[in-house]
């Protein structure tokens, strides 16, 4: 065989690199049929998902409304299995005082971007953002863009027809009692700041809708533009969330709205959908990620994070789930997952900082040290009198668990209460507390602490605490000083826990005097039928 020349030897390569890709491709295919994965992808308080792919990486942020830090980012390399690697803002910033909805994680030209939602002092809901160098950041902010006196919220970026860049977001007419428009506004060349004058798309005015439509997301797919959106109530008990879709040519309208909307509403496996964002993968199929109450757990687990493919019919509308709702399971994406969501969750506090995942009240960041394998947790100054005035939480992923601590009694100071907690918000939350010789059962319901019972603790070096959850507002609480043979401490009833828009959580608790410190060990939760 006669040797190649440069130029074709390159041509072979390439052509070869073009067959593995395909055999990779159909490897992947054959290797995905019959195999699903459950939903949800992300089990416990996921509101508003926000989902990009970066080549083979795919990334995602959610919603954290009073709870820092601020939008977790989350990893996955097949839209199913997830990890949280971090999150886009550790305190909150300066200008804003709560309010953390609807992250909206992009790319563009190699920046990332994270439009959201916050509260100014003072003031109204607004849209800012926040940039990074890669995906997983550290990402700085850059403060509000748009503050209108209704309030703005739910902003995402787009490309139009002609290369330009858009922002789109909602204005909170609503909460007026008024319509609630969606508008787009050009940005500038960084990103940061909008230009020129804002264009209404369209607002609420199908029946289905309700008082608002909200939660904009535009795909581009052949001639048209595709703005997906929510509609209705999203939260607590009473919600009728759905999710609808619009199409244009232009991204500036007219809008036409489907006529078969909503195309995704609740059904017996999942309550409430909507909110989310749609991400392309490598073969060209699109997926949406997005919100739903699970019926059994509902607002004790708050809003969990489903995926579904979105398929389009032959008049160019998408379809998702065949108009079924949410899936209960489906085809996985790129064959069988290793984990898919996870519901049990252990930390011994051996790393020399707090896994990903663990969150304070954003408005009352406590002290956190991880010291020789144990967790210190103190209130700060302003906080030091309340018996819970430092809260360390994570969110719970089912209705039934238990979860498990350690505490350390050693030189606990007198007035110093440390313990284990379900927490709905520094208004309402209930636990189990030990100090002063005592292990006291408390209840705080709109503010009012109190005590429910009172026992005498063992003189012991450490206690063991258990608080089992039942149907997610039920809860029973025992002690053990060797974590085998536990007494009973009491139980307490917890519907008012949940906040309108998000979950209980589990929390590390310490407080109720100056200098009070909570020593522990570990934490353990688990599913009931995992103990």
């Amino acid at each position: 065989m006669m040797a190649m020349n440069n130029q074709s030897m390159t041509n072979y390569i390439r052509r070869c690199a073009l067959a593995l890709c395909a055999l990779c491709l159909l490897l992947m295919a054959s290797q995905a049929q019959g195999v699903t994965y459950s939903n949800p992808v992300l089990a416990g308080d996921y509101p508003d998902p926000s989902v990009i792919r970066v080549g083979n990486d795919y990334w995602a942020t959610a919603t954290t409304s009073q709870w820092a830090p601020l939008f977790p980012i989350l990893h996955s390399r097949d839209l199913v299995n997830w990890q949280i690697v971090g999150a886009a803002m550790h305190r909150r910033p300066e200008w804003s005082d709560g309010s953390y909805w609807a992250p909206e994680i992009s790319e563009h030209k190699g920046r990332f971007f994270i439009y959201y939602t916050g509260r100014k002092k003072g003031g109204p809901l607004c849209v800012a953002v926040a940039t990074a160098d890669k995906a997983a950041g550290p990402y700085t902010d850059h403060g509000p863009l748009i503050c209108q006196d209704a309030g703005s919220i739910d902003a995402m970026p787009v490309t139009d027809e002609n290369g330009e860049r858009y922002l789109v977001w909602k204005e909170d007419g609503n909460s007026r009692n008024q319509p609630t428009p969606l508008w787009a506004q050009k940005l500038s060349a960084d990103g940061t700041k909008l230009i020129g004058e804002k264009h209404e798309l369209m607002r609420n005015d199908a029946r289905w809708e309700g008082n608002l439509i909200e939660g904009p997301y535009i795909l581009r797919r052949g001639d048209y533009f595709y703005l997906f959106y929510s509609g209705n109530a999203c939260c607590g008990r009473q919600c009728n969330y759905a999710l609808g879709v619009a199409r244009s040519k232009k991204l500036l309208g007219p809008w036409e709205k489907d006529p078969n909307n909503p195309i995704l509403a609740g059904n017996d496996d999942w309550k409430c959908p909507g909110h989310g964002s749609i991400v392309t993968d490598p073969r060209g199929r699109t997926f949406l990620l997005y919100h739903a109450y699970h019926p059994k757990s509902f607002v004790y687990t708050g809003r969990e994070a489903l995926l579904d493919e979105v398929k389009w019919n032959a008049d160019g509308w998408p379809v998702i789930n065949e108009g079924k709702g949410p899936s209960k399971q489906a085809a996985s994406p790129f064959g069988r997952p290793e984990r898919n969501a996870e519901y049990a969750f252990f930390d011994d506090f051996k790393s020399s900082r707090l896994q990903p995942g663990w969150q304070w009240p954003q408005a009352n960041e406590p002290s956190v040290t991880i010291r020789n394998g144990s967790l210190l947790l103190s209130p700060n100054a302003a906080h030091a009198d309340d018996p819970i005035g430092a809260v360390l939480a994570r969110s719970t992923t089912l209705g039934d668990y238990t979860a498990t601590t350690l505490l350390d009694m050693r030189g606990m100071k007198a007035g110093a209460m440390a313990g284990l907690a379900a927490y709905g918000n520094p208004e309402n939350a209930l636990g189990i507390a030990v100090g002063d010789g005592k292990i006291r059962l408390w209840r705080r319901e709109k503010g009012q602490h109190k005590t429910v019972t009172e026992l005498g603790a063992p003189k012991a070096p450490a206690l063991y605490l258990r608080m089992t959850a039942s149907g997610g507002n039920r809860f029973r609480f025992a002690t053990s000083i060797d974590g085998r043979e536990w007494k009973d401490a009491g139980e307490d009833e917890g519907s008012y826990l949940p906040p309108w828009d998000l979950s209980v959580r589990v929390a590390l608790t310490a407080g109720g005097s100056a200098g009070a410190t909570g020593k522990f060990d570990w934490l353990r939760i688990t599913p009931q039928n995992q103990n």
